[in-house]
């Protein structure tokens, strides 16, 4: 179509990471080994949680929701990325940009709000052990994760649809592996300043507001463990954090590093390799995250693989 005799995009092509059939290649059988042990090891961590009773506490409820969040965050771009090293046809349509989009921002900004959460629980249960189990009732953790999901999906809606607003024209080639804010505006032929000041807003507004919600419970519980006299309180107290914490600067740290700076400064090829951590890395490191260093999940994987055997 043409308006002002210009071609206003219907659908794109995702240029990916590579047009080296070769490394196309090497690319998918990498991609496919990294989405297959995503699946895996967080759908394990969500089944571990459900059928053992000694982890049906707020802590692991937390946890199983953002495994769920990181299983569906990781298929929502990768059988992409994996069609687009081995097909030819690297087309998507705008409608099935939109979609990605959408859905990427539902989970991703329903993890911001889960972290948050997760803060919020590390914060009662340090800062009032004795309290922590009426604090955190099934119906307080159930509202929760409802409103982070909330929370993502209301934000989402917001995001996508302002950018879908913006007209597309000239070359229809995406420079990236998914459909994405940054790269996007690059291909508007209208104003982008209200644009890039409503996506600043929704944004900004979620991710400041859930630092400081995590700062601010990290406050309290860095005051708590230092009134802890012995030094192995101490080690233990902050132990059951490290693991939160860990996840919450690979989070933030990378979507900071997409969505704080003006338009004007991005690189797409930096923006690339900031994008496929948080999109790609981070939902397979988390199962590690909370299992490894986790007694309480290597006894109820050893458990179930006990269970399991005699079966066998």
């Amino acid at each position: 179509m043409e308006v002002d005799n210009r071609t206003i995009l219907t659908e794109f092509i995702l240029v990916g990471f590579s047009a080296n059939p070769r490394w196309q290649l090497i690319l998918f059988g990498i991609f496919l080994t990294i989405y297959l042990l995503t699946l895996s090891g967080n759908m394990m961590l969500v089944v571990l949680i459900r059928i053992d009773s000694r982890l049906h506490t707020p802590m692991y409820f937390f946890i199983g929701n953002l495994s769920f969040l990181d299983f569906w965050y990781t298929s929502v771009y990768t059988p992409k990325i994996l069609a687009t090293c081995v097909s030819e046809d690297k087309r998507i349509s705008l409608a099935g940009c939109g979609a990605q989009l959408f859905f990427s921002c539902v989970v991703a900004y329903t993890e911001c709000y889960l972290l948050a959460a997760m803060a919020y629980d590390r914060h009662s249960a340090i800062c009032s052990p004795l309290l922590y189990s009426s604090i955190m009732s099934t119906s307080l953790c159930t509202g929760l994760v409802a409103g982070c999901y909330i929370g993502g999906f209301l934000n989402a809606i917001a995001h996508t649809a302002n950018t879908f607003r913006l007209t597309f024209c000239g070359k229809n080639i995406i420079d990236h592996f998914f459909c994405d804010a940054p790269p996007l505006v690059k291909m508007s032929c209208t104003d982008t300043r209200v644009y890039e000041k409503v996506l600043l807003g929704v944004v900004g507004f979620t991710v400041l507001s859930s630092i400081l919600a995590i700062l601010i419970s990290y406050f309290n519980i860095l005051l708590a463990i230092l009134r802890i006299r012995s030094a192995s309180g101490r080690r233990k107290a902050f132990s059951t954090c490290a693991s939160h914490l860990v996840s919450v600067m690979l989070f933030y740290g990378s979507l900071l590093f997409m969505y704080s700076r003006p338009s004007s400064t991005y690189s797409l090829e930096k923006d690339k390799v900031a994008a496929l951590f948080y999109t790609v890395v981070n939902p397979l490191l988390n199962p590690l995250i909370y299992s490894l260093r986790n007694k309480d999940v290597k006894d109820a994987f050893r458990k179930a693989i006990q269970t399991i055997r005699p079966h066998a």
